[in-house]
């Protein structure tokens, strides 16, 4: 299937009236210059304009760039532009929305050409690299004269037409202060500002005086812009933010979305990206030209396949890194090393150094997660800071809810929460924290709950903010329950007036310490520092796949106590690449009723992140597994309320190899990267034991590591991802092929 052309690099003449040291059509390897018309004829514009016409109908694409070049493309004339301009305009206008723009040095830069680009609709760009000092260094005249006047007089003619003001392109030389050129540039105010890493190869590396010389450069610049409030927009500082939040780079220097650029030079023939010119001779050629071939033939060959194939068609070191997402491996000329392209980019380093600083800056637009916790927990793992930010999103999304409730509060209510929420707001995040609250809220506001219960969140955050209280409360099933605080059992109807005083809880009418209800006391289970809620009264926890226990006995309390301190023993001691992130998010442990015979069974529920149900297994390590296996689903789960990962639209079933019968797209989603806290299980457990046990350990991982690596291969290969999506999977999948491989995943 061909992937369309839509940007357009059409070379009005093949000459410059400057004699820079560092450009790469005439001081590298490939002189094909020499032979080529100095500047394209009518007829070979004509075809040009009929040949992008003819493909962008066989393609139906909307939108086209095309971007006049050179050499120098005013030396073209006020005429020859004025035709080519008019030959693209009469053919594409009727197709597509046709964007043109022109990239020159601007020494012939007048009047009568702004006028003729205000016409045409042509936004111009401007090169320069900096202040007088910076500029001449490589952008002189043939004679050694500074060309740095004549472009800052195009510059101004420019800031004066702001309808064709397009920006600024600058070479680096990190010879040049980074501030000194950042301020040069800004003072000019253009729209845009891209900073271009100089085109080099392995066989001919950039001058610098450290392997991260450009990274350090750039990232002077980063942190100047980022404080000035981003002034300007840069194009590559823009492209690594855009791909750490899951979008579509805006160059190709950097993302893994296939090139979709040709260039066609001023005979007419058609070329790869310019920039292989330093490669060798004869590198950017096809064979091709727009009077024998159209685009779509163009298309097939295989330097255009070879900037397409993505992260598939990367070398082997670039797929095992971890900004691979965002790097996409670089240019693609600066790959080339003794003929081939299957290389890092001789700027891995460098990118390597400013993708990770920008990207560990860059927050996500949904409640303010930056894409180092996104890129982390797609690993399948993700550190206490990330579950932090996963939590206090879950929060936001919890007072969303309560606030929706609004309207059904009963009166005083509201006015009650929102005092608490001003003098005692950790109690009451406390509350709303606790898994089943957000449970109870959703199906209220799906019309399966009772606003009443506003109240019993109220009055459990004044008894846990030490105040007391008198408020009339929802009863449930015989009950009022106080999240996070406990259950008074044995109340009648609807509502009642629970009181609370010094400690003492009951319901109006009933004097301290006398009479039912019973209150039944919150309980925990813990190890060491670390506690959970062990949650058998919550009448909204019967929401997982399997039905609550009930009130547990003295003696079941004993036995979850037991085992669960030696399951967070073992995975403290075994399994710490977990132990962090269930200790920032893990707060309930809901027990469920007795499973069937031989059966291990546990659950999570989608809306109430914090919590994992189980049935008590038959021993500690058993329960570890549950624990890490469950919570992978509950990370999911807060990323799935944040961000789209797939397309909701999609109805189709998937194979799942853990099961007989199809899963929906979430399903396989969600069984995937749990599996991939069960595939980490086993490989761990193999060196831990030994005799059979050990034999089972190496079975089982073989197992769940197939199973799971061919699960993401589902994934990706659905096309029903989100660009956010396939960059999560991409990341499972180097984590369990990593395992299979028998190494450690890349960022372990």
């Amino acid at each position: 299937m061909v992937t369309p052309f839509r940007q357009f690099i059409v070379k009005l003449h093949s000459r410059c009236d400057l004699a820079c040291n560092h450009c790469y059509v005439y001081e590298h390897a490939d002189q094909s210059w020499r032979s080529r018309p100095k500047v394209i004829s009518a007829q070979t514009a004509g075809r040009v304009a009929a040949r992008i016409a003819e493909h962008v109908r066989q393609h139906g694409v909307d939108r086209i760039d095309v971007v006049l070049h050179g050499g120098e493309p005013l030396l073209a004339g006020h005429e020859r532009l004025d035709e080519v301009a008019r030959e693209l305009r009469d053919a594409l206008d009727p197709e597509c929305q046709l964007d043109l723009h022109i990239q020159t040095n601007g020494i012939l830069l007048d009047e009568r050409y702004c006028d003729l680009f205000a016409e045409h609709g042509i936004q111009v760009g401007v090169s320069l690299d900096g202040d007088r000092a910076a500029n001449d260094r490589h952008r002189r005249y043939a004679s050694g004269r500074s060309s740095y006047d004549q472009v800052i007089r195009a510059v101004e003619l420019l800031r004066k037409r702001p309808d064709i003001y397009a920006g600024l392109l600058c070479t680096i030389d990190v010879a040049n202060e980074p501030i000194t050129v950042y301020e040069a540039l800004r003072e000019l105010e253009p729209p845009r500002t891209d900073f271009l890493l100089p085109y080099a190869t392995w066989d001919s590396p950039p001058e610098r005086w450290s392997t991260t010389a450009y990274a350090d450069w750039l990232l002077a610049v980063f942190e100047r812009w980022n404080a000035d409030g981003r002034p300007m927009s840069v194009r590559l500082f823009e492209s690594i933010i855009r791909t750490a939040r899951g979008e579509a780079s805006l160059s190709e220097a950097v993302g893994l979305e296939p090139s979709t650029m040709i260039v066609i030079d001023t005979d007419g023939s058609y070329e790869l990206v310019d920039s292989l010119k330093v490669a060798y001779d004869g590198a950017p050629a096809t064979g091709y030209d727009v009077f024998r071939h159209a685009l779509d033939e163009v298309a097939a060959h295989p330097g255009v396949l070879a900037r397409q194939g993505g992260l598939e068609s990367l070398s082997a070191t670039c797929r095992a890194c971890p900004i691979v997402a965002s790097c996409g491996g670089g240019l693609y000329t600066h790959r080339f090393r003794a003929g081939s392209f299957d290389n890092p980019s001789v700027y891995c380093a460098d990118l390597f150094k400013l993708i990770s600083h920008v990207r560990d800056k860059t927050e996500l637009p949904a409640h303010k997660i930056p894409y180092a916790t996104l890129d982390s927990l797609a690993t399948g793992f993700g550190g206490a800071a990330d579950i932090e930010r996963l939590a206090d999103a879950q929060l936001s999304l919890r007072r969303a809810l309560i606030a929706a409730l609004r309207p059904h509060a009963a009166d005083g209510v509201w006015e009650l929460l929102t005092r608490l929420d001003r003098h005692h707001r950790e109690a009451l995040e406390a509350v709303l924290a606790h898994p089943y609250v957000r449970v109870w809220a959703v199906a209220c506001l799906g019309g399966e709950g009772e606003a009443t219960y506003l109240a019993n969140i109220a009055a459990a955050a004044l008894i846990r903010a030490g105040q007391d209280v008198t408020l009339q409360v929802a009863v449930e099933g015989g009950a009022v329950h106080l999240p996070t605080v406990g259950t008074l059992k044995g109340a009648d109807g609807g509502t009642v007036t629970l009181v609370a005083e010094a400690g003492d809880i009951r319901i109006e009418g009933t004097g301290p310490g006398h009479g039912a209800p019973e209150w039944l006391p919150v309980r925990t289970v813990g190890c060491g520092d670390f506690s959970l809620v062990l949650e058998d009264a919550d009448p909204h926890r019967d929401c997982h796949q399997w039905p609550p226990a009930d009130r547990l006995d003295e003696s079941a309390l004993s036995a979850w106590q037991r085992s669960f301190e030696a399951a967070w023993c073992l995975i403290e001691k075994e399994y710490p690449q977990y132990a962090q992130g269930l200790r920032g998010g893990l707060t309930t442990l809901t027990p469920l009723a007795s499973a069937p015979a031989g059966r291990d069974v546990s659950s999570t529920a989608r809306h109430a992140f914090g919590a994992v149900a189980a049935a008590l297994p038959g021993d500690p390590a058993t329960l570890a597994l549950l624990l890490i296996h469950e919570y992978q689903h509950v990370k999911l789960g807060a990323v799935l309320d944040l961000f789209d990962l797939f397309g909701k639209d999609d109805t189709r079933l998937y194979h799942a190899p853990w099961r007989t019968d199809p899963r929906p797209l979430e399903g396989l989603f969600q069984g995937t990267y749990a599996h991939i806290g069960v595939t980490d299980f086993w490989r761990t457990r193999r060196n831990v034991v030994r005799g059979a046990a050990q034999v089972k350990a190496q079975e089982e991982f073989a197992r769940w590591c197939g199973h799971t690596l061919a699960a993401t291969g589902t994934l990706a290969d659905s096309r029903a991802l989100t660009p956010l999506g396939e960059r999560f999977v991409a990341r499972m999948r180097q984590t369990v092929a990593a395992w299979q491989a028998g190494e450690e995943a890349p960022w372990s």
